[in-house]
């Protein structure tokens, strides 16, 4: 479906690509859209430059447009945690979630990971879907851990097998 709008309306998908130090400025703007408590493009070089960091991002246009979302984890050994995966508001809805997530498990897969976790506010509905469609389960809960306005929320802990 994307395939076909992207045909009719004359612009090209997005592209999945590794992110760069670089790309940090860009990742700032799009993190402070998601989530209430934003990284700094000091925080984003640091994780961009580190070994254990693997990162996507989704260019759009074909690649050749701006950054339009983003997916970041870090590893250890045979496991990886999900640290965050942001989507600009104006690109929401259209699959570059599951695209970032199928792209960047094979990555990890690659690297011999085996096992990936990531925790994710229960209030999440869209993320908790993209999540249970692409095979994570929940093994664990953290209350009262995410800030909002009206109270915490728990954060739920997730897992996936890769192997």
């Amino acid at each position: 479906m994307i395939g076909f709008l992207s045909k009719v309306l004359g612009r090209a998908p997005a592209a999945i690509m590794e992110a760069r130090p670089q790309d940090s400025s860009s990742l700032v703007t799009i993190h402070a859209h998601s989530f209430p408590i934003g990284w700094s493009e000091s925080e984003f070089e640091r994780l961009l430059s580190d070994q254990s960091v693997i990162a996507h991002v989704a260019r759009a246009n074909g690649g050749r447009g701006a950054i339009v979302g983003f997916l970041m984890s870090r590893f250890a050994a045979d496991e990886a945690e999900i640290l965050t995966i942001a989507i600009e508001p104006n690109q929401r809805g259209q699959g570059l979630a599951g695209q970032l997530l199928h792209r960047h498990l094979g990555r990890l897969a690659a690297f011999g990971i085996t096992r990936i976790f990531l925790e994710v506010g229960e209030d999440n509905r869209p993320a908790l879907r993209l999540y249970e469609k692409t095979g994570f389960r929940q093994v664990g809960r953290r209350d009262g851990y995410y800030p909002r306005a009206k109270g915490a929320i728990s954060a739920l802990t997730l897992r996936r097998e890769l192997a």
